[in-house]
């Protein structure tokens, strides 16, 4: 018996250790599996399901435009922002340094950095601008904003790209749905890295100094379209000190 006890006592101590290295890892949960605490977005759309933010259209339940669940505070200066993500049909994204949109519908449109994500794995890992720019870098390239020869199109974004790998093979390191993602994003100063389940899909330096941003908002996106389901869990961000 006094043997069982020691044994008991020592795992209880080992898990309490493990927790303490877990929760002391720097990260801040920004939801807790169960609620919507912290996040607004448009109740048609936006439940939690399975514990995770789920976002759903259907037939009968459409968005006009893009829609967002939006998390309440703005984050400035150097992060990584992780998540896990799910999706199944059509388009969605995580924005990062983000705002919204003057003269919107509602309070649910924004504009900004966002980590793409695609069911049909095209777009997946990409650095879209939603509403500002346009794509920024697309899966497998290391791309610098500001630099490079000039767009033929006339106030397009100028872009100095090199490959970084093979997009089709990157998109080989994604999950199709059910399973799911882990999607890292990393921000420090003005580059940008997306991580897929640990594999580098992009790598961007912003040097559009008259548009590029140190801060904004965090939200999920619900694209415009055909019928989505797309699932967020372990959403958790660790700011330089």
């Amino acid at each position: 018996m006094r043997r069982l006890i020691v044994l008991l006592l020592a795992a209880t101590c080992s898990f309490a250790v493990t927790a303490t290295a877990k929760e002391g890892d720097g990260f801040q949960p920004l939801f807790d599996g169960k609620t919507m605490e912290g996040w607004s977005g448009n109740p048609k759309f936006w439940t939690i399901t399975d514990g995770a933010i789920t976002g759903i259209t259907t037939p009968d339940s459409v968005t006009e435009g893009n829609t967002f669940c939006v998390y309440k505070d703005e984050f400035e200066g150097d992060f990584e922002l992780m998540f896990d993500f799910r999706i199944e049909g059509h388009n969605s994204g995580v924005q990062y340094r983000s705002f919204r949109l003057e003269g919107a519908a509602d309070e649910w449109r924004i504009g900004g950095y966002q980590a793409d994500m695609d069911a049909a794995k095209q777009w997946a890992g990409t650095l879209y601008g939603e509403k500002f720019r346009g794509i920024l870098a697309k899966r497998g390239e290391r791309a610098v904003l500001g630099e490079g020869p000039a767009p033929k199109k006339k106030g397009a974004l100028a872009r100095k790209v090199e490959s970084l790998g093979d997009p089709e093979e990157l998109g080989k390191k994604i999950n199709d749905y059910p399973e799911w993602n882990t999607f890292k994003v990393v921000a420090k100063g003005y580059h940008f890295q997306h991580f897929i389940n640990g594999t580098l899909m992009i790598d961007c330096t912003d040097n559009d100094k008259e548009n590029r941003r140190n801060k904004g908002l965090i939200a999920l996106q619900l694209h415009q379209g055909p019928p989505m389901k797309v699932q967020f869990k372990n959403i958790k961000i660790k700011q330089a000190k």
